[in-house]
């Protein structure tokens, strides 16, 4: 059932553009539904409040598709949910910018595009190509291994967390412009990207747990980044890839992106001219989709082993 959803998802996912497929067509409306009940708003912005905000509709999938006897359905059902999860338009539609502005030569539109991306992410900063390989991850490779391991609910609990730490942090970087704006005589202080500042200051550990969102998806991609680390050395240069993989496998405090992107590039030789700022973006996004299709190969196999569902 999982192999099959998942192929019909990735058939179905690039050639469905309306927003009725989009994930944050949903979100943005369950948020405000969340905030229209003043029950619920008042407790919003509560510890309890942010848990039940991610936990509602997750026990909501679980509990439809639990109550869904007829195995079609289900299977409609849960495919539904994982094209509606898969993928994301605005970093499509930014990547065919991108290219589009550096080939027309027009490197103040494309720096700006690029500067884009990472804000509208909340990436720190980093390459254009390394940008893509982790919204890949994120957007496609986590969610397959989710959907296979933990069904439906469990896609819909992952791409609901990292959306809300996404909201989150541009509501905050929104405040802190308003401030900034506010203090304009002042010396002018550039902020570091939030998602960096918390990994940095506060990095995760085993003794304290989850102290929040941001450790939650800490240890939701600890072991998904090293899988897909992985895959990359199957696909590119695996002796060149293994040392830097092997390095970071028991590494505890390392953010999931680094360790991704520094596997992704060992894995992929990117000797390019320096001025040509579209031949990193394109080596690395089709090193990802060979992982995409490695990692669907697999499943493929552990299905048709009976070691999956």
């Amino acid at each position: 059932m999982s192999l099959l959803s998942l192929l019909i998802a990735l058939a179905a996912e690039r050639s469905l553009s309306s927003p009725w497929w989009c994930f944050h067509h949903y979100y943005k409306r369950y948020q405000g539904f969340f905030n229209s009940q003043d029950s619920l708003k008042d407790k919003q912005s509560s510890t309890a409040g942010r848990i039940l905000f991610i936990v509602l509709p997750v026990l909501l999938t679980a509990f439809i598709l639990n109550s869904v006897d007829n195995g079609l359905l289900h299977l409609i059902l849960s495919t539904v949910i994982l094209i509606i999860c898969f993928g994301c338009v605005g970093t499509r539609e930014s990547y065919k910018q991108y290219l589009q502005s550096a080939f027309r030569g027009e490197e103040t539109t494309t720096a700006l595009h690029h500067k884009q991306l990472l804000q509208d992410k909340n990436l720190p900063q980093m390459g254009f190509g390394q940008a893509l390989i982790w919204l890949n991850y994120r957007y496609y490779i986590a969610i397959m291994l989710h959907f296979v391991l933990f069904g439906a609910a469990g896609v819909v609990f992952y791409r609901l967390i990292t959306t809300v730490i996404e909201q989150e942090n541009n509501k905050k970087k929104l405040d802190e412009c308003n401030e900034a704006t506010e203090q304009a005589s002042e010396a002018e202080t550039v902020s570091q990207p939030l998602d960096e500042e918390h990994e940095v200051n506060n990095p995760p550990n085993v003794e304290t747990g989850c102290q929040n969102h941001h450790d939650v998806v800490f240890w939701l991609d600890w072991l998904p980044v090293r899988i897909t680390s992985f895959g990359y050395m199957f696909v590119g240069h695996f002796t060149k890839a293994m040392p830097t993989w092997l390095d970071s496998l028991l590494d505890f405090q390392k953010p999931a992106h680094k360790v991704l992107i520094e596997v992704a590039e060992k894995s992929e030789d990117i000797m390019v001219n320096e001025n040509d700022c579209t031949a990193e973006p394109c080596l690395l996004v089709r090193l990802a989709k060979r992982n995409v299709l490695l990692v669907l190969a697999v499943i493929s196999v552990f299905t048709l082993a009976g070691v999956l569902n």
